[in-house]
């Protein structure tokens, strides 16, 4: 509605939107196979060419099966998958290490690695996967409005050492504030 009475087009297929919301939504519930197979469906390309992503996923995964006490399913995911990754690519091991660690721990979520098993890690997962699907698709990864914004508080920052100007003072307002006469 809003397209046809602004005469704009939007810049990304409507679809596709859903498309992505249903896939952060299953990382964020803690269904990662079943993102990895949206993904797939979506755009094969995502998971080939970004072998990190790959690996935070599976990381995940495994964290999920810990989650669920599935201790047994955990350590065979991890040799299966994550294993060959710490060997191919070095760089992984620690993080690798850290998640393998969780389950030493009778209680994970109180562990020193804890931070893994919080609902962030899962949302830091999903962004991670929505920034990767959004580049697949020519978008940007960050909004617009926040662009902007950080591009006005850069712009003020550089006008502030070379002359008096009007500043934004509050950012939801818009409300501007006159320079003290001497500065």
């Amino acid at each position: 509605m809003f397209e046809k009475e602004s005469g704009t087009t939007p810049g990304v297929e409507l679809g596709s939107i859903a498309e992505r919301v249903e896939i952060r939504q299953a990382v964020q519930r803690g269904d990662v196979e079943g993102a990895i197979e949206k993904v797939n469906d979506f755009n094969p390309e995502i998971l080939e060419t970004q072998p990190h992503l790959i690996f935070h996923l599976q990381q995940q995964r495994l964290i999920e099966f810990i989650r669920k006490g599935q201790e047994e399913e955990a350590l065979d995911f991890a040799q299966e998958y994550l294993a060959p990754q710490g060997e191919e690519r070095p760089e992984l091991l620690e993080e690798i290490e850290r998640t393998v660690a969780l389950l030493a721990f009778h209680d994970a979520k109180s562990s020193p690695v804890g931070a893994l098993m919080d609902v962030t890690q899962r949302q830091k997962t999903a962004s991670e996967l929505n920034a990767a699907i959004l580049g697949s698709q020519c978008q940007d990864n960050e909004p617009r409005l926040h662009t902007l914004i950080k591009l006005m508080i850069w712009s003020q920052n550089q006008l502030d050492e070379k002359c008096n100007y009007p500043h934004i003072s509050d950012l939801s307002t818009g409300e501007l504030t006159m320079p003290k006469s001497g500065q």
